[in-house]
């Protein structure tokens, strides 16, 4: 099996090489990378292209104008040719080096539509300090539960029956999808109990209570659209889940 990791980049010059690195640094190499840029006005291509060579031939790029980060997701799936699919947004890096080796082995021991595993959320400045420690585990979206979205690896099967991001929403897209996901109970999904990825605190569903009042409104809209009762409920319940993850980061992460 071949994995495609898709990256969106927006003037990421400050982050685009530990995200590049962390997936040279991998012990599975059957990947290809796919960096969806939007036109940056800044030095992110540049420093994306100085890093080609290391690939030996698995980086595709493209640099265009896009009608956002999701339009732009939604392009690189198209481009993708790997059996499975993941997105490693251009702030994030992998949590080790062996995080696709742990992916695909279970692909391959459980014949599974998708794996997703745990997420912390780190300091913007020095990806150090944990802010926020996300424990997927398994759950019921009726209770506000779903998986970490940056941890979610599918096989590109998936994408063809349920379909892409819906371009409606512009900061909830991601969880829009997973509930169509969720959804669909034909659709097999496994665990994996592990920290995978390492993501910065500063994107606009992340940005303080002002970008919390955004989220929350959009998952509303998406709860209504995908037929999903109480939705209020729910969105409470993930407010919750929220504020238990930020206390947990305070604890000692046991890896």
């Amino acid at each position: 099996m071949e994995i495609s990791i898709i990256t969106v980049t927006y003037n990421s010059e400050k982050t685009i090489k530990d995200t590049i690195e962390s997936i040279l640094k991998q012990t599975f190499t059957n990947y290809e990378h796919i960096i969806v840029d939007g036109l940056s006005k800044d030095n992110t291509m540049e420093i994306v292209k100085k890093y080609e060579e290391k690939y030996k031939g698995r980086l595709k790029y493209v640099s265009e104008k896009d009608s956002g980060i999701y339009d732009a997701m939604n392009k690189g799936i198209k481009m993708a040719t790997g059996n499975i699919i993941g997105i490693l947004n251009s702030d994030d890096i992998y949590a080790n080096e062996t995080v696709l080796e742990e992916i695909i082995t279970k692909f391959n021991t459980t014949n599974c539509d998708g794996t997703y595993g745990n997420l912390i959320f780190m300091d913007e400045e020095t990806m150090s300090k944990p802010q926020r420690i996300w424990k997927s585990k398994k759950g019921n979206m009726n209770f506000g539960w779903h998986p970490a979205h940056p941890t979610l690896y599918l096989k590109k099967d998936v994408y063809n029956k349920i379909g892409l991001f819906d371009l409606q929403y512009k900061i909830v897209a991601d969880y829009d999808f997973m509930l169509r996901l969720m959804k669909d109970k034909s659709i097999k999904l496994e665990y994996i109990n592990k920290y995978l990825v390492y993501m910065r605190v500063g994107g606009v569903s992340t940005d303080g209570i002002k970008g919390y009042k955004k989220n929350l409104k959009e998952s509303h809209k998406a709860l209504v659209n995908n037929n999903i009762k109480n939705a209020y409920m729910i969105n409470i319940l993930r407010i919750g889940k929220t504020i238990k993850q930020m206390l947990m980061s305070k604890l000692r992460i046991q890896k």
